[in-house]
């Protein structure tokens, strides 16, 4: 008999294990006897709240392997989890690395599976903001040029990778000769999945006591790193409370959680709602209860629409253009008067349609057997 094929998936931060799940729960459905899978933590988010928790509560498997690097400045980081992935890569000697969106993790992953010719495949490939001063950008897009296989979420995504003079016609991917091809947004897959999970007790407690509310998030180094920025923000929030009475709720990032004096200072203490990091289940109810999401997170933006509803993007481009193509969301950056203009448009008239444009909702499976085709 065959042996199994022999992956090495390679996760970090939050992001990263919530697609990571989908996958590893269609190897252990679907293809157990055909794939072999072995997951690396990096330790890029490191505490339980960022972390462990998406393990336990996404039944996923606890990693493998935990290098531990935590925090640092991004050349320190990205350097220090090249050597540890290239030395346990050298060491578990997997057929094909399997990574994950744009963190430093995901570059570090692409760095040392290139040097050992170990074949990449990259979900949430060919994703594209536009923008090389994001560190997010600059790590998608050299993770596409060092993959083999680039697995798409949507047509955009494919659109930009043949733009950039990749294929989608190759009979055998390779490093030479990578093949992008759509294969839907695992984020979806987990939507529906997790889409009738029962609520966890602690963030059902608080939704009981709240009203009609908009949920928020900021973590971008755009709105955190700049104190006029992130005063836009909060500004812009304040006037969305007052002018529509939406409570706030808010789960606030280890990023800025040395900024709460501030929040607090601008944001009235009356319908705001500060929390620390939540689960995935728990972001999802917040999220299915929400009436607007107001974001500059990413996978936020997605859910958001994955869940049909609204969302004000809090930066000034999106990878996601989709959503704002079908004007489920408006770009707003950290300028106060947009961001309040945008949310009452949107609360005020509401999309009314969010037509399925993230696959069919076996994006995990479409990429199992990709990678079984291609390299077995």
């Amino acid at each position: 008999m065959k042996r199994p094929l022999h992956i090495l998936t390679v996760v970090g931060a939050r992001p990263q294990i919530i697609k990571a799940s989908a996958i590893s729960r269609a190897i252990r459905t679907n293809y157990h006897s055909e794939l072999k899978e072995t997951i690396l933590h990096t330790g890029q988010h490191y505490d339980p709240e960022m972390s462990e928790v998406f393990f336990r509560e996404m039944e996923i498997p606890l990693p493998d392997i935990n290098c531990g690097v935590g925090s640092g400045s991004h050349a320190s980081q990205t350097a220090r989890m090249l050597e540890a992935i290239g030395t346990q890569m050298e060491s578990v000697n997997p057929d094909v690395v399997l990574l994950y969106g744009d963190t430093n993790s995901t570059l570090a992953g692409s760095l040392a599976a290139s040097k050992l010719s170990v074949p990449i495949v990259h979900v949430e490939a060919g994703l594209r903001s536009f923008n090389r001063n994001m560190p997010e950008e600059v790590n998608r897009v050299l993770t596409d040029h060092c993959s083999s296989l680039l697995c798409c979420p949507t047509q955009t995504a494919l659109n930009n990778l043949l733009n950039e003079g990749f294929s989608d016609q190759v009979e055998k991917a390779h490093a030479d000769q990578p093949l992008a091809i759509i294969t839907g947004d695992v984020m979806y897959d987990n939507a529906l999945h997790f889409r009738h999970a029962p609520v966890p007790e602690g963030i059902r407690h608080l939704l009981e006591r709240i009203g009609e509310f908009a949920l928020v998030t900021v973590h971008r180094p755009s709105n955190t790193h700049s104190k006029a920025a992130l005063d836009g923000v909060l500004k812009g929030l304040k006037a969305v409370h007052e002018a529509t009475g939406l409570d706030i709720l808010w789960p606030v990032h280890p990023r800025i959680s040395g900024q709460i004096g501030l929040i607090r200072k601008i944001l009235p203490a009356k319908g705001i709602h500060l929390t620390d990091p939540l689960s995935y289940l728990s972001m999802q109810a917040c999220l299915n209860r929400s009436s607007i999401v107001l974001t500059d997170s990413g996978g936020l933006q997605k859910e958001a629409y994955f869940a049909s509803k609204p969302g004000v993007i809090l930066r000034d481009e999106s990878e996601w253009v989709e959503i704002v193509d079908q004007g489920c969301a408006r770009l707003a950056g950290n300028d106060p008067e947009r961001i309040l203009r945008h949310s009452l448009e949107l609360i005020q008239s509401p999309p009314t349609e969010y037509p399925e444009i993230f696959g069919d909702g076996n994006a995990a499976g479409h990429i199992c057997r990709l990678i079984i085709d291609h390299f077995a």
